[in-house]
């Protein structure tokens, strides 16, 4: 398809001719078929609300085709309408526009749904079984009109997907404002998530699915290279064996896939467990996998062959974790690392699948016996961790990748909790990324050249190195580490081959951190070093971005953990600072009803006013989250966010006086 045949194409949003129906692709990851759930009369509803997206001269031949989806796949996605031009991150200059933001905003939800990148991309999944960029097709034709026709003084908001509309703003207001999932906190239950999304009228916008601003795998690939580091320094701590360190994990879709790369960065032996073969095959084609096992008498001696010859391996086991789990904990093997990345924040719905079945017969389990597959999905976790306490039991580290792993595994029952009542195993966030990262203000910060150029990619690498090697040398103790981790991942990243979709970057930064590489980039488009805007942003799973009790603020101990305030004002603050875009979402990471996040875009142009947004936004975006994390009394946030006043003058944040232990107890009696 030529640019103006893809021009045309974008800008006729709902076709006036209807195209022909689409044939169901069996070569295509499809999201699992959803479970029946609801009445006759919300049918009904479900059919009246998809088809208000069309003139009324369709409805007769569209009826019946949208109820025969409902009935098959659970849900109506209108398979119909997906467009015949490949779905990808093209360069900005191909998106017809009078918004140069606006293109980049089309640039980035495409990326999305680019078949490389997204999970179940017919169905517009982009991760975690159930992270959705649109609830259909019509949603994508509308969007991707409106930001086609509007301008810089109009903005576009998006309720979990549906385009509201185009409403007059002016240009420092965001150019798109969306919301996903954000119903009253009563109706918040995983049943109310499967009516209200059946019905059309609500969806799970996961983190940076929903947001427009995933970069496929290599967003976590950086974050879990960090957490296994961090794990891999702890167990070597206890004593260097000489040889190889073994990470077990599972998952190898759209998130958890990042595992065996990071692995292989991190320096260790990683066996990661997937059910389902498309996914294995993936990454094994992407070459994020080594090997792939089909069978556990084979992978057993492998697995002790790479850690005798102190190997550097990723290894996939295409089969159920819990027999991965059980074999490993028969054989008396030494697990030195342990966690999960199953999709548990949607364990009904294919983000886990039970022991003891293929993956076949379990999604046809999942939609026609929804109630005897919970029974097993629970049965499966109850052998699960009891597996994984034995190889604790022996040395092993788990951690919890807050995936609602522990949570799922409590509710079923399973033997995770301690005599306090509180969970055995710890969140990675609460032993490393609270401690070291979040409480010090570095999270995941990323940028993508619109250029879709390597070399101007190459180029911003370049830059985020020289800004980590002037900082290094004058930095205080505690931030020192941190700093030298994430100079060794950019040096490394052109190698590692981490792009998928868009010519995307990730690195963990602090305010000052990301500030400086934002405006070298800045300065870098404007004297034409790079050719074309970028993108800055971030994942939501980040200091301010999140509040997440079993997850982002899990290392939160005055009580608060359970409160959101953090995450709305952080959407709040960032819109009217400068940024291009903004979302909130309910769920994320650990489940609807779970957690709220928000997350930004930021276009930047070699522009003194995108210098201007830039200094403004991202300080408030990760200084929002340090004085909350200070005045929680977490000691390293008190200490980053002194330094932040002694810098910006105009900053006063609340800090809180530290009770004595010893009083408070006398105070009680205790």
């Amino acid at each position: 398809m030529s640019k103006e045949e893809f021009s045309r194409a974008i800008l006729t949003g709902i076709p006036d001719v209807l195209p022909e129906p689409k044939p169901y692709e069996e070569t295509v990851n499809h999201a699992p078929k959803r479970k029946d759930v609801l009445t006759e009369s919300e049918k009904v509803l479900a059919l009246k609300n998809a088809l208000r997206y069309f003139p009324v001269r369709f409805h007769a031949e569209l009826a019946p085709e949208f109820a025969s989806e409902l009935a098959r796949f659970g849900r109506i996605y209108m398979y119909r309408f997906r467009p015949d031009y490949k779905i990808t991150a093209r360069p900005i200059g191909d998106y017809p526009c009078r918004s140069r933001q606006a293109a980049a905003i089309m640039l980035m939800l495409t990326n999305n749904l680019d078949d490389a990148v997204a999970q179940h991309p017919r169905e517009l999944i982009v991760y975690g079984g159930n992270g959705a960029a649109f609830q259909n097709w019509a949603q994508y034709l509308l969007t991707m009109k409106y930001l086609a026709t509007m301008t810089d003084e109009q903005t576009l908001v998006l309720y979990s997907g549906h385009p509201l509309g185009l409403f007059p703003s002016h240009k420092e207001a965001p150019r798109l404002v969306i919301t996903n999932g954000m119903v009253v906190p009563n109706y918040s239950s995983k049943d109310d998530w499967e009516r209200m999304n059946a019905l059309g009228v609500s969806q799970y916008g996961q983190m940076t699915a929903g947001s427009f601003m995933y970069i496929g795998p290599q967003g976590i690939v950086h974050g879990t290279t960090i957490t296994i580091l961090n794990a891999k320094r702890k167990q070597q701590s206890k004593g260097a064996s000489g040889k190889s360190v073994l990470f077990v994990s599972s998952g190898l879709g759209g998130m958890s896939g990042a595992q065996p790369k990071a692995g292989t960065i991190a320096g260790v032996v990683s066996v990661i467990a997937e059910v389902n073969p498309k996914a294995v095959q993936v990454r094994l084609a992407q070459g994020w996998v080594d090997e792939v096992f089909t069978s556990l008498d084979k992978l057993i001696p492998r697995i002790r062959k790479a850690i005798h010859d102190n190997e550097v391996v990723s290894v996939a086991f295409q089969g159920n974790v819990v027999d991965l789990w059980e074999r490993l904990a028969h054989e008396d093997m030494y697990v030195d690392l342990g966690s999960d990345q199953t999709s548990l924040h949607n364990p009904w719905a294919g983000g886990y699948y039970p022991v003891g079945m293929d993956f076949e017969q379990a999604n046809r389990m999942m939609a026609e016996e929804p109630e005897r597959f919970q029974e097993e999905v629970r049965k499966s976790l109850r052998r699960q961790v009891t597996a994984i306490n034995r190889l604790t039991a022996r040395g092993m580290y788990f951690f919890d990748y807050g995936n609602a792993f522990l949570l799922e595994a409590s509710r079923a029952g399973a033997d995770v909790l301690n005599e306090t009542g509180s969970f055995r195993y710890p969140s990675y966030v609460q032993d490393s990324m609270g401690p070291l990262y979040f409480d010090y203000g570095f999270g995941p910060f990323r940028w993508v050249c619109t250029s879709g150029d390597p070399g101007d990619l190459a180029k911003s690498d370049s830059i985020a190195a020289r800004v980590l090697e002037r900082r290094i040398p004058t930095a205080p103790e505690d931030i020192l580490s941190q700093l030298e981790d994430n100079l060794h991942w950019i040096k490394e990243a052109g190698k590692n081959k981490l792009v998928v979709g868009s010519q995307a970057r990730i690195l963990y930064l602090d305010a000052q951190g990301r500030i400086e590489v934002a405006k070298e980039l800045n300065d870098a488009i404007r004297r034409g070093e790079i050719s074309a805007p970028v993108v800055l942003g971030r994942d939501h799973h980040d200091v301010s971005g999140t509040d997440s009790p079993f997850r982002e603020t899990s290392n939160i101990y005055d009580g608060s953990s359970y409160t959101a305030d953090m995450a709305v004002q952080n959407v709040v603050g960032d819109a009217f600072r400068g940024a291009t875009w903004v979302s909130l979402h309910n769920g994320g990471g650990v489940g609807w009803g779970e957690v709220i996040n928000g997350g930004f875009g930021l276009v930047i142009d070699g522009s003194a006013e995108a210098e201007r947004k830039l200094r403004s936004m991202l300080l408030w975006d990760v200084s929002n989250g340090l004085a909350r994390r200070s005045w929680a009394r977490n000691e390293g946030a008190i200490e980053a966010i002194c330094r932040e006043m002694a810098c910006v003058p105009d900053m006063v944040v609340t800090l809180p006086h530290v009770a004595d232990e010893d009083i408070i107890k006398n105070a009680l009696n205790l």
